[in-house]
Parts: C-alpha cells; sequence; structure tokens
C-alpha cells in the first residue's frame, strides 16, 4: 500500500507554512507534544485518523507521531480537505489518503485506505471511520481497542449503536467534554461559521434577518456571533426548553415556515436532515442566503430545491444559484456543506488547540485502559477536562482561586456546620 494518495507532493512547501503557524497558536498541544517527544507513549502503536484535513488536523497527526505513533489519515468532508496540507503531512511521513472534492466513490475509498493500516485507536469526526468498522469491515473491529468521535453528528450515530447493543469496541465522546463543546461548539462554530459566510458572499450583515435553526451549543454561537454583526435573529427549534432559552437570550422564536418568509440569512446547525424543504423554499425572499454548519449535507433538503428550480448555476465561488419558476433567486453556499471548513478554515488555532488536546489524552488513555473497558460510549474523565483548561489558563497567563480544605469540605458533605 503506497503512503501516500494525495493531489500534488509539490504543494508540501505551503502546507508546512499554514502548519507551523497553527503550531505557533497551539500551546496546549505544543506541552502534550513535548511530553510525547519525551515519553513515546505511543511506539508502535497504529492510529487511524478521519478529521477535516486542514492544518490544526495535520497538527494533531503530528503531535500523535512524535508520541512513537504509526498515523494514517484521511479527511472527514470532501470540501474540507486542503491539498497543501495533505502534502506537507505525506512529505513529513505521515499516511496520508485525501484530497479536495472527492468524489463519493474516492472518498469511500480514502477511508477504507486508512482502515486498511489496521489501526488499534481511531481518532473520528462523524463517525466514517467506525461505520465502515461496523459494516463493510467488521472483521477488524477486534484489533480496535477504541476510539474517540468528534462532533455531535458522529456521537449520535455511536449512541444509537450503544442503545442497540452493537457497538464493539468502546469510544469516548470527546464532543460532550466541557473544553470541548463550550468553547469549541459555541465560538469555534460560531465564530468559523460567520468567517466562511462572509468571505464568500462579501455582504453584509447588519440589518438583516438571519434564521438559525438549533440552538444547540453551536446554534448558540452562530445567533450570539449573527447578533454581534447587527443582525435580527430568528432562532428555529424543536426542544421546547431550548426554544424557551433562546427567547430569554433575547431572540425571536419561531416555527421554521413562518421564518422562511422573513429570513435572508438561514444557517443550519442541528446534526438532523431536511430541515429546509420545499415548503421553505416557496415562501423565501428573492436573494435568500442557505448555508449549513451541520456535520453532512442533508440539513438543507438539495434535491428538493433543485426540483423547486427552472435553473442552477454558480455564480461565485461556493454560491450556486437557484431560481425559482417565478423568478426568485435563492443562493445555496458551499454546496450544502459545513460552510466553516468548504467555505473555510475552520474554527480558529486557539480552540481547536484545546479540542485536539483532548484528543490527543483521550487517544492515550485508550491506549492505557481500552482492554478494561466495557463496549460503550463514555464520556471524557473530568481530570482530562480539567487539566487541558489548566493548561490553557497557564498558556493565557491567568490565576485562578483554589479551594482551601474547609471549603473542599463544606461543599462535599450533606452536614453544613
Amino acid at each position: 500500500m503506497s503512503d501516500y494518495v494525495i493531489r500534488d507532493i509539490n504543494l508540501h512547501e505551503q502546507g508546512r507554512l499554514k502548519i507551523d503557524w497553527v503550531r505557533a497558536h497551539m500551546p496546549v498541544l505544543n506541552v502534550i507534544r513535548e511530553e510525547f517527544e519525551r515519553d513515546r507513549p505511543f511506539q508502535g502503536v497504529r492510529i487511524a485518523m478521519s478529521i477535516h484535513l486542514e492544518a490544526k488536523t495535520a497538527y494533531l497527526a503530528e503531535v500523535l507521531s512524535a508520541g512513537g505513533a504509526e498515523v494514517s489519515i484521511t479527511g472527514s468532508n470532501p470540501l474540507s480537505t486542503q491539498d497543501d496540507v495533505a502534502a506537507a503531512l505525506a512529505h513529513a511521513g505521515i499516511k496520508v489518503y485525501a484530497w479536495y472534492d472527492a468524489t463519493n466513490q474516492e472518498y469511500d475509498e480514502h477511508l477504507r485506505l486508512v482502515l486498511g493500516n489496521h489501526p488499534q485507536v481511531v481518532i473520528d469526526d462523524g463517525g466514517d471511520l467506525v461505520h465502515l468498522l461496523h459494516t463493510d469491515l467488521r472483521d477488524q473491529a477486534s484489533e480496535v481497542l477504541g476510539g474517540a468521535e468528534e462532533t455531535t453528528t458522529g456521537v449520535l450515530r455511536l449512541r444509537a449503536l450503544e442503545r442497540a447493543g452493537q457497538l464493539l469496541f468502546p469510544m469516548i465522546s470527546v464532543n460532550d467534554a466541557r473544553c470541548k463543546h463550550l468553547f469549541d461548539n459555541r465560538y469555534g462554530t460560531g465564530e468559523s461559521a460567520w468567517a466562511g459566510v462572509l468571505r464568500t458572499t462579501n455582504l453584509v450583515t447588519a440589518g438583516k434577518t438571519v434564521v438559525v435553526m438549533g440552538y444547540g451549543w453551536c446554534g448558540k454561537g452562530v445567533a450570539m456571533r449573527a447578533k454581534g454583526l447587527g443582525a435580527n435573529v430568528i432562532i428555529c427549534e424543536t426542544d421546547p426548553v431550548k426554544a424557551i432559552e433562546a427567547y430569554m437570550d433575547g431572540y425571536r422564536v419561531m416555527h421554521s415556515k413562518q421564518a422562511a418568509s422573513e429570513g435572508d440569512i438561514f444557517i443550519t446547525v442541528t446534526g438532523c436532515r431536511d430541515l429546509l424543504r420545499t415548503g421553505h423554499f416557496r415562501r423565501m425572499k428573492d436573494g435568500a442566503i442557505l448555508a449549513n454548519a451541520g456535520h453532512f449535507d442533508v440539513e438543507i433538503n438539495i434535491p428538493e430545491l433543485e426540483r423547486a428550480s427552472v435553473s442552477r448555476r454558480t455564480v461565485r465561488q461556493n454560491i450556486e444559484e437557484f431560481k425559482l419558476p417565478d423568478g426568485r433567486r435563492l443562493y445555496l453556499l458551499a454546496e450544502g456543506r459545513l460552510v466553516n471548513l468548504a467555505a473555510g478554515d475552520g474554527h480558529p488555532a486557539e480552540i481547536m488547540d484545546m479540542s485536539f488536546a483532548l484528543q490527543a489524552l483521550s487517544a492515550l488513555y485508550l491506549l492505557r485502559h481500552g482492554r478494561e473497558l466495557d463496549k460503550k460510549v463514555y464520556n471524557v474523565l473530568p481530570e482530562l477536562d480539567n487539566r487541558v483548561a489548566e493548561l490553557k489558563l497557564k498558556s493565557l497567563g491567568i490565576q485562578i482561586d483554589r479551594l482551601t480544605s474547609e471549603q473542599f469540605s463544606y461543599v462535599n458533605e450533606w452536614r453544613c456546620e
């Protein structure tokens, strides 16, 4: 098997500059890299990764490799792979199987090539590697000590497998760690989704009506940034508690069919499918912009959008115009894929520093304890979560208070004396 399947190895110098830039802004992962280089805990261990293949992910791969791991990596979305970054990893001796704008067949082949290295630890983003290990490549699952999942969509898949009693190895939900969802999902998605929308459209947000579909941690971040840009924000939700939360946060909350006629920009961010369908498209304003910040390209029903239209054309890079029979035009960004990565560079390096530090520490935990664990979905251990937070605070030069022994006893005993 070839050590890499990429577009052009000659792009490696440009990719190396990108990786070096994010490395300079990822102090938590740098501390962990120093420990890994010293102790070499992954010596001889095979790790497979399927995460959006851009500079920050590449640096995580290098950190694991510095710890002795034999890393094989691919992307987790055909439009988020950066060919120069893939080339830089290949040039550094890491096994890479990915290129930008892969067809569905090529994308599947790249996943299979990664798993062809028979990993003992899996790091997934959206669950594609785990899916193959539970279907076509099920015979390899017995070799896997465990894995870690990066995003909400993948965790939903894992919990469904666990409920069905079909999960074949333990998985850690990195997505549910405090240092992940409180920062990556909220501040990372909030900032990077808008970076993708703004640089793709080059249009103003202030004064426009933005419809955010979903008010989980990612939706909260997208709405917060929209408000900061001067937009009028509408939230659409199916969870009554989250709907009340959005209302009390100062947003208008309404049914998606009502919001369809009011929105100028729509951003879906739920991990579910078919949020925007024909009934919504028929109500939308001329010039409405549709973007998705969820993992898969199913939140906006593109086949229904195409059937409702009389023409479809590309009007700008990463913008497609769908013209409806009455002349109204709807604009779809980045083919309905993750707008922050398919039309941008993803989350800021300082945010992914914490998320990927959790991935690295979770991989080490699985190496040491995977054989002892039941085939279940586990949360990140609080001590790992806290360690990442403490390293981040230290890098910022921030000191915080500590409980005295008396205070610790007071909050941990039922008798308050």
